[in-house]
């Protein structure tokens, strides 16, 4: 339930995540005006409610952070792969799974048969478990679909969410994720479709707001992502790209190279990829859950990325096969104990630099006058107990567009 009128927060512990040091330092309790699904301002005023269409909420000294957005996911699917985790779990390897037709190709044809109406009937309940941790904003990426008509299915359905849930999303075009089963031999000729029909459709219908490729070992190659971020770019989209997850092919510096939004992954970053991605002002997506699901152990050049002052972003990477968690304070814990990082840098992954991430970082993941009215309300005392504890319910409402959601 949603409340639509002009909103006061009242007695409001704030933690802004502007840049600097007092983004993370908790002030003494404010008062916050939203209007239009702006912040209006931040002041110490006392808040009154005699204006025409204002709803005063008062906070009761909670803590308030900006709506959490998890910028990296693969929400829209269907089908289940559990029983292929319980084989792996038992020692059946990834390629005999594969043989039996499970792995991506089993996503690939539930997804292909599978109605628009039933791809959002099955997200739901996924996006609810994010919205249950703070998340007003999501990024979605197609992937599953491989065809032309297969993959406009998909971020019609990532869109259409947002008719079912009070939630931003941003939609990411990932055909370039593997090669479909008939162009199995082929590859080459399914970047042509990518770059040829599929990308030129999606811009044409407004349908993405970025395009990604999977550059790895097993799936394509520098040469290939490079065509597709050409063609990406000549119809006015952004780029990102899933990289250095495997190995180090060079992806990040290619993402850099065409001033991408965000190299995601990065295990096996070099130094020299994060050279580039420090003078491309590109965002380096960490995502701890594929890490753990996939018990890795080559860690992502984290004090590299400090020392060069990159952004980094923390998201959920949700998918039926690597990282089936729909929970992002988990992510902040798993970037905290997995990865190195402190509380507040894994605050700021999920806010100020996630929204950096889907290119919103001018509108988006701070509290500040002129932002979107994204908010997070907390029953908590100190921000470093989002990181810290898992499974304890803790959010009490979030805002989106200045409207109190209780959900």
């Amino acid at each position: 339930m949603c409340n639509q009128q002009n909103l006061v927060l009242a007695n409001a512990r704030l933690v802004s995540m502007e840049n600097g040091e007092n983004g993370y330092t908790v002030t003494q309790p404010l008062t916050i005006t939203l209007q239009d699904g702006k912040i209006h301002s931040v002041s110490n005023s006392v808040p009154s409610a005699d204006a025409q269409n204002t709803n005063v909420f008062d906070c009761k000294n909670k803590l308030v952070t900006p709506g959490f957005i998890d910028s990296h996911t693969h929400l829209v699917f269907a089908g289940n792969r559990a029983q292929e985790f319980e084989q792996r779990i038992k020692g059946v390897s990834y390629e005999q799974i594969a043989k039996q037709g499970g792995g991506i190709v089993s996503t690939v044809k539930a997804t292909r048969d599978a109605s628009e109406d039933q791809l959002v009937e099955n997200t739901l309940p996924i996006l609810d478990g994010l919205l249950r941790t703070g998340v007003t904003s999501v990024e979605i990426k197609s992937g599953y679909g491989l065809t032309l008509d297969d993959e406009l299915k998909m971020l019609r359905a990532a869109k259409a969410l947002e008719n079912h849930r009070r939630v931003k999303v941003s939609t990411t075009l990932l055909a370039a994720h593997t090669t479909p089963p008939e162009y199995k031999n082929d590859p080459d000729s399914y970047i042509d479709l990518v770059c040829k029909e599929i990308i030129p459709t999606v811009a044409e219908l407004s349908l993405a707001d970025a395009v990604d490729v999977f550059c790895e070992s097993i799936g394509f190659s520098i040469e290939q992502t490079e065509r597709v971020f050409e063609t990406a770019k000549q119809f006015g989209l952004n780029v990102k790209g899933h990289v250095e997850q495997l190995s180090n092919l060079g992806g990040a510096e290619l993402v850099a190279k065409y001033h991408g939004l965000s190299a995601d992954h990065i295990e096996y970053l070099s130094h020299q990829g994060v050279q580039a991605l420090a003078k491309s002002n590109s965002v380096a997506t960490l995502l701890p859950g594929a890490f753990y699901f996939l018990k890795e152990t080559q860690l992502p050049p984290i004090e590299q990325l400090r020392s060069q002052n990159v952004p980094m972003a923390l998201a959920t990477d949700f998918n039926p096969g690597t990282s089936p968690f729909a929970d992002l304070t988990m992510m902040m814990n798993m970037g905290c104990t997995l990865f190195g990082l402190t509380p507040e840098e894994a605050l700021r992954g999920v806010t100020c630099h996630a929204a950096k991430a889907l290119g919103l970082g001018s509108s988006r993941g701070q509290i500040k006058q002129g932002y979107e009215a994204d908010l997070a309300i907390w029953n908590i005392d100190h921000p470093a107990e989002l990181s810290y504890q898992i499974g304890v319910p803790r959010l009490t409402a979030r805002i989106v567009d200045g409207e109190l959601c209780h959900d």
